[in-house]
C-alpha cells in the first residue's frame, strides 16, 4: 500500500498556477480571473504521491503546502524564465496556469493619470511558453499535461491545443459555468489525449479532481 501511495517517490514534478499579471503601470495590469486553486490542488496531490514538487505560481498559494517549493512570479515572461530554471530533470509538467496571451506594448514607470478623453491600450502577444519549451528541447522526456479554459466547443478546442502545443494530455473545463468558474472550489473537466476523450470527471472539489488527473497520468507513465 505504501508503494502505491508514493508512486511518484523520487520524481520531480513542476506545476504552474494562477493568472499572470502583465503591468500597464505600477498599479494597473492586464490579467484574468484565475485563482490558482486548481494548480495548488495538483501540487498538493503530487507531493502527497511522494514527488519533489515545484509550484510556479502567479497567485497566492494555500497557507500550508508542505513539501512544495513555491516560486512566485507575476508575468508570463517571469513564468517562462522560472520554467527554464526548474523544468530540467522533471518527470511531469502540469501547466495549470492561465498565462496571459497579450501584454501592454509599453509599460509606464509611473502611474498613468486619468484624463478627460478615451485611453487606448496597445497590446502585443506574449511568448507561447509551451511552444518555446518544446522548440528548445527543455521539455524532452517530460510528460506534459496542459489545461484549457473554454466557453464553447470544449473538446474540439482542447484537442486543437493539444496538437498545437505537443501535449501528452490536456484537461479542459467550461469557465462559462458559474459553479465551476475560475475562483470556484469545484471543477468538472474532460481529459483528452491525441486519440480523443480519456475520461470525463464529474463536478467535485478541485483536490478530488487533481487526484483523479494524477491517477490518469500514472496509467500513462507505467
Amino acid at each position: 500500500m505504501a508503494a502505491e501511495a508514493y508512486w511518484l517517490d523520487g520524481a520531480r514534478v513542476v506545476v504552474t498556477a494562477g493568472g499572470t499579471r502583465e503591468p500597464i503601470d505600477p498599479v494597473r495590469y492586464v490579467g484574468n480571473r484565475s485563482s490558482g486553486k486548481m494548480g495548488n490542488a495538483l501540487a498538493v496531490a503530487a507531493a502527497a504521491a511522494g514527488a519533489h514538487t515545484t509550484l510556479i505560481t502567479a497567485a497566492q498559494p494555500e497557507p500550508a503546502l508542505e513539501g512544495i517549493e513555491v516560486v512566485g512570479v507575476d508575468t508570463a515572461a517571469q513564468m517562462h524564465a522560472a520554467l527554464l530554471e526548474w523544468l530540467p530533470g522533471a518527470r511531469i509538467l502540469m501547466m495549470a496556469a492561465a498565462v496571459a496571451d497579450y501584454r501592454p506594448g509599453r509599460t509606464s514607470p509611473v502611474k498613468i493619470k486619468k484624463g478627460s478623453g478615451p485611453w487606448t491600450l496597445e497590446l502585443e502577444p506574449t511568448e507561447d511558453i509551451l511552444q518555446s519549451l518544446h522548440a528548445s528541447g527543455v521539455r524532452d522526456g517530460v510528460f506534459v499535461v496542459g489545461f484549457a479554459a473554454e466557453t464553447g466547443d470544449l473538446e474540439a478546442n482542447a484537442h486543437a491545443k493539444l496538437h498545437a502545443k505537443h501535449l501528452d494530455l490536456i484537461v479542459v473545463n467550461d469557465v462559462g459555468r458559474s459553479d465551476i468558474a475560475m475562483g470556484s472550489d469545484y471543477n468538472e473537466v474532460t481529459v483528452l489525449d491525441e486519440h480523443g476523450v480519456v475520461d470525463r470527471l464529474a463536478r467535485a472539489p478541485k483536490h478530488d479532481i487533481a487526484a483523479a488527473i494524477l491517477a490518469i497520468v500514472r496509467t500513462r507513465l507505467r
